[in-house]
């Protein structure tokens, strides 16, 4: 049983800090440059995109601490209750990390404005090698890059430098930084309390249990409820929103859990996308480079599977492909649950099927899925960007017969939507060229696409054809060629 406290507590760097009145709204990045003076870490977009905010978030997972990398602009302090902040000041004493001798070796700075992010990004995957979790290679070091931007420098020198630093151990000044919050914060583990702070500013709730999160919502029902904040940070820094109350369920045991039955992959409301992410890229490979592309390491180490389902945008990378997987919502409030398809979930633009004292809880995969599946997503830009528009496909072929057909879009509509004419025109038909030519046409009668910012009406409508006839191609074993251009190995760059 958790019990509430008043006092927030969190280490920065070595340093135990203790906080019981603060504004609930206030940044980890304003708080560290404003109120710590630790102006290494920069503010340049103040929405998640640059990367040059970046610090590392530690938390224990199984008695030791593990970092991830972290927006600090969109991240409430609140959030970073219990845990470990890593600016680079504190990972360059008494002398500069394995990472930045290598930037600076390999040339892989000029204006600098961006090189604090890229370091502790950069960091954080020297880490995770140092303890087994990853190997340093082209995937690995531009996964740990995607979320940074860099306009002068250009990559190929910070490539070099990662793939170097990643080959040394892990410093001293490291194991210090390690240990002795792996010590305090086991000891905060172990007191199973929970921040409940309360200011003239709004109050902040970090329940652990259901219990309480129905006790809290009962009491102020019209109370934000967020979980990873990377769509709420946007909204206090860029539309200056605020909150007499805010509920935080990202540390909610009962919608943390990640279990796998016979039938069933089930992903609770807070697992985020970074833990998600292997369980998922079982089902499909498709789904592993979905989910790199849906957003940075430092988005997906915060962003929530439910809050994506939750929001309800009709261009979520995430409910085509579940929808195609013919996935299944869990949705709790304090008299039980409701499971309903996913599908049925988005009524309207802007509405979804969840009442005022409901909150999603889990989403369950059917297993096995179909044998036949791939997803795509089409952006201006390959890494950190909105969807144009996205599409799923799940088919089960018999004798050369294509048996059942699940085709989803996302970006074509006000919702995520399945194209009920095109897949009536697949199934029962065989996996042909003149198939494929009467599943587009039904394309017409299932969408009527809009012309905005993203995208005009024509590109999504040829895009669409053209995901379905690259789903096509692959039941017919032809080889399309990737919708993807990778970059090359960088082993040879060291």
């Amino acid at each position: 049983m958790s019990h509430s406290r008043s006092k927030f507590h969190c280490l920065i760097g070595n340093d135990p800090i203790a906080l019981e009145t603060f504004d609930p709204h206030l940044t980890l990045l304003d708080f560290l440059r404003l109120e710590k003076n630790l102006t290494g870490t920069k503010e340049g977009c103040a929405e998640g995109d640059c990367g040059a905010c970046t610090v590392l978030v530690g938390r224990l997972r199984k008695g030791q601490i593990e970092y991830q990398a972290v927006n600090a602009c969109i991240a409430p302090l609140a959030a970073a209750d219990g845990a470990q902040i890593l600016t680079v000041e504190h990972i360059s004493v008494p002398k500069p990390h394995p990472v930045q001798q290598k930037i600076a070796e390999h040339h892989g700075s000029q204006c600098g404005f961006c090189t604090p992010g890229i370091v502790m990004s950069l960091v954080g995957l020297h880490e995770a090698c140092a303890d087994g979790r990853t190997v340093a290679d082209s995937t690995s070091i531009n996964d740990a890059l995607a979320g940074n931007l860099c306009r002068c420098t250009g990559y190929t020198p910070i490539i070099a430098a990662a793939l170097s630093a990643c080959k040394t151990p892990r410093p001293p000044q490291s194991e210090s930084l390690r240990q002795s919050a792996e010590d305090i914060l086991s000891t905060w583990e172990q007191e199973h309390t929970h921040l409940e702070l309360q200011t003239q500013n709004g109050s902040y709730f970090a329940p652990k249990d259901l219990t309480r999160l129905w006790e809290i919502k009962n009491n102020f029902p019209n109370a934000q409820l967020v979980a990873g904040a990377t769509d709420v940070g946007l909204w206090v820094n860029k539309a200056h929103q605020t909150f007499a109350q805010t509920v935080d369920i990202n540390h909610i045991e009962e919608l943390r859990k990640i279990e796998r039955f016979p039938s069933c992959l089930t992903i609770g409301a807070s697992v985020t996308l970074a833990e998600g992410l292997k369980p998922m890229a079982e089902i499909s490979g498709d789904l592993d480079i979905l989910l790199r592309r849906f957003g940075s390491a430092q988005v997906r180490s915060k962003a929530t599977f439910g809050g994506n389902i939750a929001n309800g945008s009709p261009i979520g990378d995430l409910a085509p492909a579940l929808i195609a997987l013919n996935a299944t919502l869990r949705l709790a409030n304090p008299s039980g649950t409701r499971d309903l398809d996913l599908e049925n979930f988005f009524i309207d633009y802007g509405r979804q099927d969840l009442g005022p004292d409901e909150i999603v809880e889990s989403i369950s995969i059917p297993l096995p899925s179909a044998a036949h599946f791939y997803c795509w997503k089409i952006s201006k830009r390959f890494d950190q960007d909105i969807s144009a528009l996205s599409g799923a496909f799940a088919f089960n072929i018999s004798d050369g017969i294509i048996s059942s057909a699940r085709i989803v879009f996302g970006g074509m509509a006000s919702t995520p939507r399945r194209a009920i004419e095109c897949e009536k025109a697949l199934v029962d038909q065989p996996v042909s060229p003149d198939t494929f030519s009467t599943a587009a046409a039904a394309l017409d009668d299932d969408f009527s696409p809009i012309s905005d910012m993203r995208a005009s009406a024509a590109y999504r409508t040829l895009a669409a054809r053209g995901l379905l006839e690259k789903s096509m191609q692959r039941l017919e074993n032809r080889n399309p060629g990737s919708l993807y251009s990778f970059p090359a190995e960088v082993n040879d760059l060291a």
